[in-house]
């Protein structure tokens, strides 16, 4: 699907963005001087009758692109999940058929990736039960013929999925989840747990060590904090809890990323689910490594979840879904370590509801930008994986 085709389907005449003479999409000035010149959009993922979900993508050293994300779907929860990768050779023109590279026994979702400096790929995942409640307990108590009742071999295929373990055993499989492969994502690892979980997964840091910020799901209270890991992705351990902010509860903090400064500096973000900034994107820091944090802070940003990236100069650049009108993706940069960030620039503005997002972006070797994320098309129940090319231009 080429952009051409996709912005079709909204109407440009209200100045939200202009066609250049050169075919570029030009989004509008905004208050620090820069314009996103968004050069295409479309889609990368190859199976349309899948939903594919909450992707992450990195280049690694030398160039190759990879994604990684929940593939195998029927629904945004369902029993089917499992983490497939693809990857491109030419910085997103062209990406492989997906290969899986983990399938468990309930539903594996969100994939982060992260590639040590030892050339180690370390994905992450973890598994849920979500769809019993959402959709497997009603479907089960509706008659043939009654409102919303499921065809009946649909249900046959989902209980047979469902009932591949007994409940002990399901509940048994809950967790948050890593895989290691030392040769490029040929082979991995049996999967072991990682202690927390957050969408993008871990980064490394300029002394080596590993840092995954995130939530540990399972336990009492779900709390938020970090692990770290100094033996190449082999072994974790708990490094410190992030605090809570006055009034806000642990367990209302959600999908956190890190990215570590110039200075050393660590900026996690967390998504806040609390009362106070609902929806928004919340910051805190820490200036010795990750063993202690400020308390979380709005910094004015309403959409989620954030991932961070240091770019070459040095600026920070975060980007998040918009899930309210006009839904899309949106990144913010910051030139002063994350102490501030500039308004919004939008990298999609046409989508047709809430459900997408999960962008994560990468600098490509003449400094464009590319980035991925999942979207529910109009024309499909399914998700699909977009991707967008594109710039800043400071004036």
């Amino acid at each position: 699907m080429q952009y051409s085709r996709t912005i079709s389907r909204r109407d440009f005449a209200s100045g939200i963005a202009s066609v250049s003479a050169a075919g570029l999409l030009l989004r509008p000035r905004v208050a620090w001087g820069s314009q996103v010149r968004v050069q295409e959009i479309r889609v990368i993922s190859h199976e349309s009758h899948f939903y594919c979900g909450w992707p992450t993508l990195i280049r690694r050293a030398g160039g190759p692109l990879i994604v990684v994300y929940s593939g195998g779907r029927e629904d945004h929860v369902c029993p089917f999940g499992r983490v497939e990768m693809i990857r491109s050779a030419d910085n997103g023109k062209t990406w492989t058929w997906p290969r899986v590279i983990l399938d468990g026994e309930i539903d594996d979702r969100d994939a982060g990736i992260c590639e040590t400096t030892q050339g180690t790929l370390l994905v992450t995942t973890f598994t849920s039960l979500a769809y019993e409640s959402y959709h497997l307990k009603n479907a089960m108590q509706k008659q043939p013929g009654e409102s919303g009742a499921w065809h009946q071999d649909r249900l046959d295929r989902w209980l047979a999925a469902h009932n591949r373990l007994n409940q002990s055993q399901r509940e048994r499989e809950l967790g948050q989840w890593m895989i290691r492969s030392t040769d490029g994502g040929i082979t991995w690892s049996q999967r072991f747990p990682s202690i927390v979980n957050s969408p993008h997964g871990p980064i490394q840091l300029s002394d080596g060590r590993l840092l995954y910020a995130g939530v540990r799901l399972w336990d009492p209270g779900r709390p938020v904090g970090v692990c770290q890991s100094s033996d190449d992705g082999q072994s974790w351990q708990w490094l410190a809890d992030i605090p809570v902010r006055t009034g806000d509860a642990a367990d209302e903090y959600h999908e956190l990323h890190a990215v570590e400064t110039t200075s050393g500096k660590i900026v996690v973000h967390i998504r806040n689910h609390n009362a106070a900034n609902a929806g928004e994107t919340l910051q805190c820091e820490s200036a010795d490594g990750g063993k202690t944090w400020s308390s979380p802070r709005a910094i004015g940003v309403w959409g989620l979840p954030s991932h961070l990236l240091r770019l070459r100069s040095g600026r920070l650049l975060m980007n998040y879904g918009y899930r309210r009108k006009p839904f899309g993706n949106q990144v913010r940069y910051s030139d002063d370590e994350g102490n501030s960030w500039s308004d919004a620039l939008t990298i999609s503005d046409d989508g047709v509801g809430g459900d997408l997002g999960y962008p994560s972006t990468v600098e490509l070797d003449d400094g464009s930008l590319l980035t991925v994320w999942y979207e529910r098309l109009a024309d499909s129940p399914h998700a699909v994986l977009r991707q967008a090319r594109w710039t800043i231009a400071d004036a």
